[in-house]
């Protein structure tokens, strides 16, 4: 039996473990990754890549191998929404569902993508092996155990060979049936499976022309026979992905879904009897809404699927897995680089478990309408895209300026720098690149402040030595380190005066800030003593006192 050892092992290699190990590596932890698979997915599943997760893409440098991938323009797609129709043929009487905000200028850099982790998660393996990552197919885990130490885990490959595996840390991204979370005892909550489907990937050439060119992200089709229709758009059309329910309460199974019962049901929601239809894959699934009841336990972590799912309505599975593994990479990279306190790797639990609840909620109100099971009550509680996937909120230790509880997820896209939100996107030229604010934040913390900020400056560079935590200063003004480059004053869109600061984490979310020297009583007369105590909370420290930790 061979013995390894690793600061990290993921469990899982779909999006979000690729993702984990990849942004793991990025940040110079090498990370052993186990996947049962014997490759990568040969689905072009969790199609729509979300801005934010291109943002994160972006940050670890691999958003232009990402963004290669996508077939033409699939912007349009996007803003063509949800709609549904009687059938395929009659595409001109569709009525919209929904017509989400996902991007904007104003909003970040960069935009949503269609491409289906069939080719990202290729490029994700290759990025993840660049940066020193070993990532190993065809390799199941049949055990886990933890210590006070670190975590002990067995796992057998395809010729049976049994490893053990000695690591600091784990993730366990092992997907809906996790064997992680099951082994670590952890409960879920939530509905439960709320419906059952089947994706049906087939070849139709002639499908285009009947859709008239119409755009759109997914079309449902009420003709369909004992059944409710879907219609993909964002992967491509080569296959097309149709996904009808089926009803176990009616005693169907996957099984009486034949070929020849698909070809009916394709032909019969296009509208067309005699359309050319050719299966690819037929894949069950169910949609359900359950979350666990922990993120962590000891030195094992869970993240997407593994710690929530919840139906494909909104796209957010694929996409929150992402940020999950981004949220836990840097704290993990900053607990093993020795500049972490003891706190901070509890943060994930505390920041991502809510979210991961409230994008549960928001996935099953989208389910609700779009199968006509939504009240008045229900429809009112639906907040906008934009807002699940780049407005969403963090309150925890790691963001000493935020009031404390509150909402995840606010009514109206609140990105003005409040603590607990992601930073304001504004261009800025930095030594001759326009960059954006979202650019600067990858591997340690920075400090914005102004032209008259100059006291902030120097407390920040000497709590950052203090602690031993890496932090960059930038003055924001025509003769600072960032000069402004667009038509927005950086203290407009983050809310304080030239004199005043802002502390922004790795991960691009405010932490704290204050207005301005003269603006705040509590800050004013010892700004030192203000920011030290704000940068070692937000690292997991206990707050300086006294110049020490």
């Amino acid at each position: 039996m061979e013995h390894l050892t690793t600061p990290v092992l993921v469990v899982g290699g779909g999006p979000v473990g690729l993702s984990t190990a990849m942004f793991l590596g990025r940040h110079g932890v090498p990370t052993l990754l186990v996947e049962k698979r014997d490759a990568t997915s040969l689905l072009p599943r969790a199609p729509g890549l979300q801005a934010r997760t291109m943002e994160l893409f972006r940050a670890a440098g691999v958003h232009e191998e990402v963004r290669a991938l996508e077939m033409g323009d699939s912007h349009p797609y996007f803003e063509g929404g949800i709609i549904r129709t009687s059938t395929f043929a009659r595409i001109d009487e569709a009525v919209t569902l929904e017509a989400p905000s996902l991007d904007g200028p104003r909003i970040g850099p960069e935009r949503v993508m269609g491409c289906g982790q069939d080719r990202y998660e290729k490029v994700l393996v290759a990025k993840a092996r660049e940066a020193g990552c070993d990532v190993r197919f065809a390799t199941r885990l049949t055990s886990l155990e933890q210590d006070a130490d670190g975590v002990t885990a067995v796992v057998r490959d395809r010729d049976g060979t049994r490893h053990t595996i000695r690591a600091l840390y784990a993730v366990g991204a092992d997907g809906a049936g996790s064997f992680v979370r099951r082994t670590l005892g952890v409960e879920r909550h939530g509905r439960g499976t709320v419906f059952n489907a089947l994706s049906i990937y087939f070849r139709a050439p002639a499908l285009e022309a009947v859709l008239k060119g119409r755009k759109f992200i997914l079309c449902y089709a009420t003709a369909a026979r004992g059944t409710l229709m879907s219609l993909s758009r964002l992967h491509g059309c080569d296959p097309w992905l149709a996904t009808p329910l089926y009803f176990p309460d009616r005693g169907e199974t996957p099984e009486d879904f034949t070929d020849e019962r698909c070809v009916d049901i394709i032909r019969t929601a296009a509208g067309v009897d005699d359309l050319d239809v050719e299966i690819a894959w037929k894949v069950p699934w169910q949609g359900a809404q359950l979350v666990a009841e922990r993120f962590r336990t000891g030195r094992v972590f869970l993240a997407g699927d593994a710690a929530h799912v919840h139906p494909p309505a909104g796209g957010f599975g694929a996409n929150t897995g992402i940020h999950d593994a981004h949220n836990l990479a840097w704290k993990l990279a900053a607990t093993l680089h020795g500049w972490a306190g003891p706190a901070l790797l509890d943060t994930y639990d505390a920041e991502r478990r809510l979210v991961g609840e409230a994008m549960a909620e928001q996935a099953m109100i989208r389910n609700r309408i779009r199968h006509g099971y939504a009240d008045d009550a229900t429809r009112a509680a639906m907040v906008d895209d934009i807002i699940i996937t780049l407005g969403y909120r963090y309150h925890s230790t790691a963001v000493p300026g935020s009031p404390g509880a509150g909402p995840v997820l606010s009514p109206d896209l609140d990105l003005t720098g409040a603590p607990g939100t992601r930073a304001p996107h504004l261009w800025l030229d930095h030594d001759g690149r326009r960059i954006s604010t979202v650019d600067l934040f990858w591997d340690r913390y920075v400090l914005l402040t102004g032209a008259h900020g100059r006291p902030w400056a120097d407390a920040a560079r000497q709590a950052a030595e203090r602690l031993g935590v890496p932090l960059t200063v930038h003055t924001v003004a025509d003769d600072g380190t960032l000069r402004p480059a667009g038509d927005r004053p950086w203290t407009e869109a983050f809310g304080v005066t030239d004199s005043g600061a802002v502390l922004v984490r790795p991960d691009a979310f405010v932490a704290w800030r204050t207005p301005g020297l003269t603006n705040d009583a509590d800050t004013a007369g010892d700004p030192a003593g203000a920011l030290s105590d704000a940068l070692a909370r937000a690292a997991g420290h206990t707050a300086l006192v006294g110049g020490t930790r």
